[in-house]
């Protein structure tokens, strides 16, 4: 059996993020089928932590560092015409690991997770090559523009992007999209969509780990009266910003007027100078990095997702899901996610007045959350698992797993 080339944006370890979470399991997944080389990028000493047990499951290695500069980046991606994005993971050394890896071993397919690493395959390549693009970025970047938010810039990005897409799907023998949702856009946006072989793979959850059976609340949640809501994420990632500062700004005063000891929590590393001068304020809580999310899952009494602009599967509500908690979130948040309204989560528009409509009968009624919440596990437990989830991998990269070949 040949080997398989990993290229991910970041170190798959530890899984404690959105898109680290999905390489993860992905990764080891594939190194189920076949010894697994694995380049990807660092930008800090913390985000080689995760190297030893990288180090543990591959075949062999490369983390690249990553600490150019967004305007180096920027003046780079000018001058050739390229997406910001793309410039910014360009590394003569990762180029050249991967170069040495096709040459001394026998590389049979390359997974590239991640747009921005698809311009490591070679043009050469002979092998099979499947690009896991997740969601479509250029989307998002295009809802930025539309948003007024550094149009020129975004919009730039949005259009280029859209070209790299393309380009990499036409490229790979399979692209890979989280959601149907994300595919049917994707194709939406190709210019030749026909030539594109594309293909959905969804996001899992491990439901043994996000087992509500085994936690108690946060101390702090559960000596207050509350109610208690809770917003999860990497909270330097704009849209869960954006998000976040929505809910601050718009959501918590008026769920104030109506329950006075009303705690919004936003819990996830990384919050912004903007989102942490948040902190404090009537009904606020900016928790920043805690050593486990999943006490706060547990003592929220709803968990909120007001997302204004989302792209793929949120992992976020899948944990809370999977922790037996109601979630009331936008449909944004919903997308690619084929739960029911009204039985597995509450939806409801980023309108505060509306939001507050939908809060108010599951705060009244703590048997609806409780029914809410059961029916959202058992949802996850049925139709989010990693083993379902990524049980198309072996034929995509056209290999099967060692024990099928065991039984052959």
């Amino acid at each position: 059996m040949a080997d398989i080339l990993f290229l991910a944006h970041r170190v798959p370890f530890p899984p404690d993020r959105g898109d680290r979470i999905r390489a993860h399991h992905l990764l080891k997944a594939l190194a189920r089928l076949a010894p697994v080389h694995v380049g990807c990028f660092a930008e800090s000493a913390a985000e080689r932590t995760g190297e030893a047990a990288l180090a543990a499951l591959a075949a062999s290695h490369c983390i690249a560092p990553r600490t150019k500069p967004l305007a180096v980046a920027g003046i780079e991606a000018v001058l050739a015409g390229k997406p910001v994005s793309i410039a910014a993971f360009h590394s003569r050394e990762l180029a050249a690991w991967v170069r040495k890896a096709i040459a001394q071993h026998d590389i049979g397919a390359i997974f590239v997770f991640s747009g921005q690493m698809g311009q490591y395959v070679p043009d050469d390549f002979a092998g099979r090559v499947i690009i896991d693009l997740c969601d479509v970025d250029s989307a998002k970047f295009a809802s930025y523009a539309a948003n007024g938010e550094r149009a020129w810039i975004n919009s730039r990005e949005a259009r280029l992007l859209a070209l790299e897409e393309e380009g990499l799907g036409r490229r790979a023998d399979a692209t890979l999209l989280i959601s149907h949702a994300e595919a049917a856009l994707y194709r939406s946006r190709l210019s030749a969509p026909d030539e594109v072989n594309v293909q959905v793979v969804g996001n899992g959850i491990d439901a043994d780990y996000f087992d509500p059976a085994i936690f108690v609340p946060e101390p702090m949640l559960a000596s207050l009266p509350g109610p208690h809501f809770v917003f999860t994420g990497q909270m330097d990632y704009r849209p869960n910003e954006q998000a976040a500062l929505w809910a601050i700004e718009k959501l918590v005063p008026q769920l104030r007027l109506r329950y006075p000891g009303a705690l919004l929590h936003v819990v996830g590393r990384n919050p912004t100078t903007r989102l942490m001068a948040q902190h404090g304020l009537p009904g606020v809580q900016v928790w920043g990095e805690v050593p486990d999310v999943r006490p706060f899952l547990a003592g929220a009494d709803v968990v909120i997702a007001p997302l204004l602009i989302a792209r793929g599967v949120q992992n976020k509500v899948l944990e809370a899901m999977a922790m037996a908690r109601p979630v009331v979130l936008t449909p944004d948040a919903a997308t690619g996610i084929a739960a029911q309204d009204g039985v597995h989560w509450v939806t409801s528009t980023a309108d505060p007045q509306a939001m507050c409509a939908v809060l108010e009968p599951l705060l009244a009624d703590p048997d609806a959350r409780l029914r809410i919440g059961a029916a959202a596990r058992r949802f996850v437990l049925d139709h989010h698992g990693w083993d379902a989830v990524l049980a198309a991998l072996p034929a995509l990269v056209g290999m099967v797993a060692k024990g099928e070949r065991d039984a052959a």
